[in-house]
């Protein structure tokens, strides 16, 4: 097959309607626009969530407003400061903070943030960390480091 022999698929192109242009077109006098109303006059027609004057579903439900954003990552949080009830030099992963019951469970990441001090040094695993978080372990000769 050669560049100059590509064709669209059968069917994927139409003419394009032209509408006004005489009555032996079969698109002349009203422009498929019908006789009078809203629709027929120019820059007619009601917004894509008009509901015929009812209160739209927007208003009639608090809920419905605003933005969700289907990709955004849930952590389960834990500050510094909570992780002093592990003994110096441990591994602390996120399995052992559900252990030690700072987390509840493994369903969500985990994201250590720098609040509070940390008094000894640890190897924290966790899937995020804040830049204070990092600093702050690694002040004290732990490491910090990320896990899938």
């Amino acid at each position: 097959m050669k560049q100059n022999e590509l064709r669209p698929p059968k069917g994927s192109k139409h003419n394009r309607k032209r509408i006004g242009r005489g009555v032996g077109s079969g698109h002349g006098t009203y422009s498929c626009r019908g006789l009078k109303g809203q629709n027929s006059r120019s820059g007619g027609g009601v917004h894509p969530l008009f509901e015929g004057g009812q209160n739209p579903l927007v208003k009639r439900l608090p809920y419905k407003r605003g933005f969700n954003n289907v990709f955004r990552v849930e952590y389960d949080v834990v500050n510094l400061d909570r992780l002093n009830i592990f003994p110096e030099g441990t591994e602390v992963t996120p399995e052992a903070m559900v252990s030690a019951g700072i987390i509840k469970g493994l369903k969500k990441p985990v994201k250590v943030l720098g609040d509070g001090e940390l008094n000894q040094k640890l190897v924290v695993k966790a899937n995020k960390f804040s830049q204070t978080a990092r600093t702050k372990i690694e002040s004290l000769g732990g490491t910090a480091e990320v896990i899938a």
